[in-house]
């Protein structure tokens, strides 16, 4: 199945190209503070999904392309992110700074952050780049796993059953050296979407394909197979330190092929089984601060 938010909160199952809107079934008050219907209904799947598939099949719907698509997880508790998960995006990380040392940064050994929530966009916004002189901002491809369930001290073996489904998501980037939290949490760089595809409709968390295109030109493609860290072991980890809760994002980490985006830019972001999503990148006038001033260089993490 593969949900949508949509129309100022607003909850959808898209059914080829018609949404049929079930914010009632879910649960949802389009419109209302803070925008929880799409945590609700994943918190509430178990006594509420089924209602869904009846809706489904006797519902009218709308054209897909007459409704506003919205980042489907709006209000997540916390959106944690796996860094330098790839030898390959390592491998370019190290050689572009003239540096070993990074090689030691990897998820395995690195851990985990957490991006900020105010970060998520949807795939019918812009990405909002920051006026920062001298300074390049990267698209980082990455898949979005979205947690079904809570969870402390979750293992491998059970970690599919936390897997509520997942969704397109690219992780924006300031290169420098200040906190990576700080770099990448500005407004817009965390867009999701378009929808997110359950976890029954992907056989094989293992074997998920992905890849990015800048301007119509593939950057990045990858599978999560070489992920350094897997899905099993993002969950363990991540759940180890905090409780996972219903509606939390984990971002997977990115691969090889990162670069600086500009103004005008069309990115697209397409993984098999899940969806795609293009977004447009426009120069923005908020976002300088003396801070980006102290330091121009230095690793690019």
């Amino acid at each position: 199945m593969k949900l949508v938010t949509f129309d100022k909160g607003r909850i959808g199952i898209v059914d080829g190209e018609r949404v049929i809107d079930v914010s009632d079934l879910a649960g949802a008050v389009p419109g209302t503070w803070p925008p929880v219907g799409m945590v609700r209904l994943i918190a509430e799947w178990a006594e509420r999904g089924s209602t869904l598939l009846d809706a489904l099949a006797n519902r009218e719907g709308r054209p897909l392309g007459e409704v506003r698509l919205e980042t489907p997880v709006q209000w997540p508790n916390k959106v944690i992110a796996f860094p330098a998960n790839y030898h390959a995006h390592i491998d370019e990380m190290k050689h572009g700074n003239g540096s070993s040392v990074i090689s030691t940064y990897k998820a395995s050994g690195q851990g985990f952050f957490l991006k900020a929530n105010s970060s998520l966009s949807g795939p019918a916004d812009d990405i909002v780049l920051p006026p920062l002189a001298g300074r390049q901002i990267h698209h980082e491809c990455e898949l979005g796993i979205i947690v079904g369930k809570r969870g402390r001290g979750v293992t491998r073996a059970e970690s599919r059953d936390y897997v509520f489904g997942f969704t397109c998501l690219l992780d924006m980037v300031v290169r420098g050296k200040e906190e990576r939290v700080m770099r990448k949490s500005f407004d817009t760089f965390c867009p999701t979407g378009p929808w997110i595809t359950t976890a029954d409709e992907i056989a094989d968390f293992g074997n998920i394909e992905m890849r990015l295109l800048v301007n119509g030109e593939e950057r990045q493609s990858a599978s999560t197979r070489n992920l350094i860290v897997d899905i099993p072991e993002m969950i363990a980890m991540s759940s180890a330190v905090m409780t996972l809760e219903p509606g939390d994002i984990i971002a997977s980490g990115t691969p090889a092929g990162v670069g600086p985006v500009g103004d005008g830019d069309v990115l697209e972001i397409v993984i098999e089984g899940v969806g795609s999503m293009k977004l447009r990148v426009r120069q923005g006038e908020l976002g300088d601060h003396p801070v980006w001033d102290e330091a121009k260089a230095g690793l690019a993490v």
